[in-house]
């Protein structure tokens, strides 16, 4: 039986409008930058550390610059929020034994994520937060450098979970350094 999420924990947008994005969910929603990079930007307008995420196609696709097209344009995924690791790395476990295997696992540095795709291609997060409490979340993504690591670096959730069942702390695993010092145990670098 499947653990279901906790809540929606936000949404991520690809745009060729980067400002005007960020200026109009400031202005709709009273959202506050977190974090921006010339490729992302984080914002929030609660104590979760973000609720949206852009990524400027401009930037990481500059090739493509009719801003018109809408190829690339738009939903990139949305994120729902575990309770704990262990509820996360359990619930992949089970979905894998259904045929179910997630494209994409990171430490994001504030949230550790398994990234699906449904049949149609609709893409999702499962996530959950590193940090005991959302100011510490919050806290992370303002101390980040502009040439720190946003994105975080992959990691085996397999082992993660043979960690967790054999006793080993979620802090253990959950250890990350956005300026890129990262042990074996969390795997490679993102680009």
């Amino acid at each position: 039986m499947p653990i279901p999420p906790t809540s929606l924990a936000h949404v991520v947008y690809r745009t060729r409008r980067f400002d005007e994005m960020l200026a109009w969910y400031t202005a709709v929603f009273g959202a506050k930058l977190q974090y921006q990079n010339p490729a992302l930007a984080f914002l929030t307008f609660d104590d979760e550390h973000h609720r949206f995420a852009f990524a400027d196609l401009d930037v990481i696709r500059p090739e493509e610059d009719d801003k018109d097209d809408r190829g690339m344009v738009g939903v990139d995924h949305v994120a729902y929020d575990y309770a704990s690791l262990r509820d996360l790395l359990e619930n992949y476990d089970g979905f894998k034994a259904q045929g179910i295997t997630p494209y994409w696992c990171i430490n994001h540095g504030m949230s550790v994520s398994l990234y699906y795709a449904d049949p149609d291609g609709n893409q999702m997060e499962f996530t959950a937060d590193v940090f005991a409490t959302k100011a510490e979340g919050s806290a992370y993504f303002h101390n980040l450098k502009e040439d720190d690591n946003p994105v975080g670096v992959e990691y085996d959730p397999d082992e993660w979970l043979t960690k967790l069942r054999s006793g080993t702390l979620e802090a253990e695993l959950l250890k990350f350094d956005a300026a890129g010092e990262v042990s074996p145990i969390r795997g490679a670098m993102m680009a």
